[in-house]
């Protein structure tokens, strides 16, 4: 994994410094809130509900042992114990002392951490595939590039200030496991003609609007991908929309502008801008690629898990939390933080040290945060499975439930956060607890359950194959069911079912949803299939034939 230079401690550093000297000022009255609050969030710290939130960058997922330590003994002497990994691969602390914000980024410092852009009008922290570098189907490890975009972007002094966020996401394998299309750029690194470049999507976002990223330029060399993402950014800096934050995407621009001539005006600038002042030379390249080398992985005893598993629970656990490794004797292993009635995406700082003492002994000291709120360690020999299980099982880290029904995104709602409408933990825990046996999750098979707590759609629910949304309704929490999203290289959003509904009624509405599946499918044919072949109105029937007392 990359590790800083000079420049890169010398930066951090000095921001922390500079920070530090703002929050002094804050805390001495010199400056209000309404003056602090642009240069807190260009580091990361945002005002919540009950407290303060940091949110600490984890670039492209990607981070060691001795960080997640450090972000353990954050959550214990600052928070509550505990952090929480969002779908932007990040980790957030909901209780932070406005008092002990430069202690904290100092901390991060010393271990190469920070938290800056992980808010803001700028390029946030930019994410990739939590299997890059040893999934199997992957064609080229995505975060070298993903890691040039981050220098890049880090502190850019023409795009630190944009009409909105902006988001960015990389991928190296023809299946998406980055969900690049929701983003404002998503980028698919592929072969053309024995040379690899990257095929650029663009105008994708959820939120209010949400819109799936259309293909902008088919084939782009790796060395002038900057200049063409630099092209990308301009022409949205200066025709996007600032009059009303709602309209102020990329995706508003592409819609307005017209997909083809979106693409003229990036051409435009991309054949004016001085591409030998962003190109990246090959060799350039090829020093950060040396940084995400593979460790040498010693020949272990091969094993076929298929025969060798005696223990049912154990034989679970392997079937959904592991992943083909390019390694035939290893895999990449996913720790789930979904457990039944757990909160999506939550680590305490016992269970975040447990991983880190794991990842040490049986995956050379190397972890990745995914999308989808779940921690992986990438290189774990088969025969290790076993051990690495049980010590698992002692923290409440054991849970076999990748990919199904129980193993929910959602983000903090009304719980925590200053913009939420509706509660998305409870929800979310409700729903696990009602599909709580393992063999009833397995016979369901694939099925991803994505909730937000408000329109901003943080819990991606507009490409959950179910999607649950938490609004205001009345002066009540109002729950609109969508249906049919997909976050794969197949994306699609999800339609609304019918009227919302109380957040009570929610699990039984899921389960007549499920339930409706289970009737209609053919044999191995997964949700969405399910969906896609029969459409929604026997899925609307089932929903709507239990919402008698449905909210209008």
């Amino acid at each position: 994994m990359y590790r800083y230079d000079e420049f890169d401690h010398e930066f951090v550093c000095d921001r922390v410094n500079q920070f530090k000297e703002q929050i002094e000022r804050r805390l001495k009255g010199a400056l209000s809130e309404e003056e602090f609050r642009p240069i807190r969030l260009r580091n990361g710290l945002y005002l919540q509900l009950h407290a303060y939130m940091l949110r600490v960058a984890i670039p492209y997922g990607t981070l060691n042992s001795k960080q997640l330590r450090v972000l353990a003994d954050i959550g214990d002497k600052y928070d509550k114990g505990y952090g929480h990994f969002t779908t932007r691969q990040n980790i957030q602390y909901n209780w932070i002392k406005l008092t002990d914000v430069a202690d904290i980024l100092a901390d991060l410092a010393q271990v190469e951490m920070h938290a800056i852009q992980t808010s803001g009008n700028c390029i946030r922290n930019v994410t990739s595939d939590h299997l890059a570098g040893v999934a199997k189907d992957e064609i080229i490890d995505p975060r070298p590039i993903a890691e040039t975009i981050r220098q890049w972007s880090s502190n850019h002094p023409e795009f630190s200030y944009l009409g909105r966020k902006f988001k960015i996401a990389v991928t190296g394998a023809k299946i998406d496991r980055a969900a690049i299309r929701s983003n404002d750029v998503g980028i698919e690194l592929v072969e053309q003609n024995g040379k690899i470049g990257a095929r650029v999507f663009a105008g994708g976002g959820l939120g209010r609007t949400p819109i799936i990223g259309k293909e902008i330029k088919p084939f782009v060399e790796l060395e002038k991908l900057l200049s063409y993402l630099d092209a990308v950014l301009r022409v949205f800096n200066l025709l996007g929309r600032r009059d009303n934050k709602y309209k102020a995407r990329i995706k508003i621009l592409v819609e307005e502008t017209g997909l083809e001539e979106f693409i003229r005006l990036v051409e435009e600038e991309y054949a004016l801008n001085n591409g030998s002042q962003i190109n990246v030379p090959k060799e350039e390249i090829a020093r950060i690629e040396a940084y995400f080398a593979s460790p040498k992985l010693p020949n272990r005893e091969h094993i076929n898990l298929e025969n060798h598993i005696q223990n049912s629970e154990f034989a679970a656990f392997v079937k959904n939390n592991t992943f083909a490794h390019k390694n035939d004797d290893y895999v990449a292993l996913m720790i789930s933080l979904k457990p039944i009635g757990g909160i999506p995406g939550d680590a305490t700082g016992v269970q975040m040290r447990a991983i880190a003492d794991i990842a040490d002994q049986y995956s050379f000291g190397e972890i990745r945060i995914s999308h989808t709120q779940n921690i992986v360690l990438p290189y774990v020999a088969k025969a290790d499975l076993f051990e690495i299980w049980r010590k698992l099982g002692e923290y409440n880290l054991a849970t076999a439930n990748i990919g199904l029904i129980s193993d929910i995104i959602a983000c903090p709602g009304l719980d925590y956060c200053a913009l939420a409408t509706a509660r998305a933990i409870p929800i979310a825990q409700e729903i696990s607890q009602k599909f709580a046996q393992q063999n009833l999750q397995d016979e369901i098979g694939q099925l991803g359950i994505k909730i937000s707590g408000c329109i901003n759609a943080c819990g991606h629910h507009h490409i959950g194959n179910i999607g649950i949304l938490g609004l205001e309704k009345a002066g009540r929490e109002n729950y609109q069911i969508t249906i049919g999203g997909d976050a794969s290289e197949n994306m699609s959003l999800g339609e609304r079912l019918g009227p919302g509904i109380d957040g009570d009624q929610v699990p039984d509405a899921i389960l007549r949803l499920v339930n409706k599946y289970r009737e209609l499918r053919t044999s191995g044919e997964s949700f969405i299939e399910t969906y896609r072949r029969v459409g929604v109105a026997d899925f609307q029937a089932a929903f709507l034939n239990g919402g008698e007392n449905a909210n209008n």
